[in-house]
């Protein structure tokens, strides 16, 4: 009996340890999202944050922006 105890103390105490460790980490924020454009020169799909804007298209490089320009 006394084991059957200890088997439950043990029990309890790891589901206490649980519970406050996963109540101690932070939540994940989910609305960190971010707009995905395609180069217009090669069709990459990057964040717009990362694109080389020209006009009103977006390219992956600076290259590839001026490439596009000497075709028109």
């Amino acid at each position: 009996m006394s084991r059957l105890l200890f088997l439950i103390a043990i029990a309890a105490v790891v589901y206490l340890l649980i519970k406050s460790y996963r109540k101690n980490i932070p939540p994940q924020d989910e609305s960190v999202t971010e707009d995905m454009v395609r180069c217009a020169h090669c069709g990459v799909h990057l964040p717009r944050s990362e694109s080389v804007q020209a006009q009103a298209l977006h390219f992956c490089s600076a290259a590839h922006r001026d490439a596009y320009q000497k075709i028109d």
